[in-house]
């Protein structure tokens, strides 16, 4: 989404002042340090510098928003993840998927933790389609973790015993406990040392 032209007309008639995309990403913020039920309209308008009935015309309501910002943190800060998933060997995937969780996680400028573990780990009824939605975008992570271990079991880069379930289902775990872990407080050059003891742990499918 790219800044929105002032001349275009708002679903009220009236012509948007303000960067669209601009005002998403301080949403994502939001979200991201507040989680879904945490951030309220007041604390989303406030950090996007419009008004609620802006908010509505160019974005939707609150799920709907959510949605638009979690698409932005996963071109954004979480677009290592495609980057992992296309590199040549399943051990440079993992190298760099368990990589891009620490420095996202740490992320200097923004909060600690990972947007798609924290949004809605626990939610109310309110909170339920966010929570919904997060949980299918950790599973398509997952899912696309095992379709490329499954890809690297074909090729022969992993052996032939391997389960590519498990193995995604194991790096997802310890990406997601990363997340965690820099919400409570962990630095970037600890973190990095976990990443560093689960590779070790690779060794024997070299």
């Amino acid at each position: 989404m790219g800044a929105v032209d002032v001349t275009r007309k708002s679903a009220l008639g009236r012509p948007r002042s303000f960067d669209a995309d601009e005002a998403l990403g301080r949403a994502m913020v939001v979200f991201w340090e507040q989680g879904y039920e945490g951030a309220s309209l007041t604390d989303l308008t406030s950090a996007m510098g419009i008004t609620k009935t802006s908010m509505y015309a160019a974005f939707g309501n609150k799920e709907e928003l959510f949605r638009k910002a979690l698409r932005r943190y996963a071109e954004g800060p979480a677009s290592y993840v495609a980057e992992a998933l296309a590199r040549p060997t399943a051990l440079e995937v993992v190298e760099a998927f368990l990589t891009g969780a620490v420095e996202t996680s740490t992320r200097p400028g923004c909060p600690a933790g990972c947007l798609s573990v924290q949004g809605s780990l626990a939610a109310g009824e309110a909170g339920r389609p966010a929570r919904d939605v997060l949980i299918a975008w950790r599973e398509e992570c997952r899912a696309y973790l095992r379709d490329r271990f499954r890809r690297a079991v074909d090729e022969g880069d992993l052996p032939p015993d391997t389960d590519p379930e498990l193995l995604a289902r194991y790096v997802m775990t310890v990406a997601n406990g990363i997340a965690v872990q820099a919400a409570g407080g962990a630095g970037r050059d600890e973190l990095r040392q976990v990443a560093d003891l689960a590779m070790r742990n690779w060794q024997p499918v070299r």
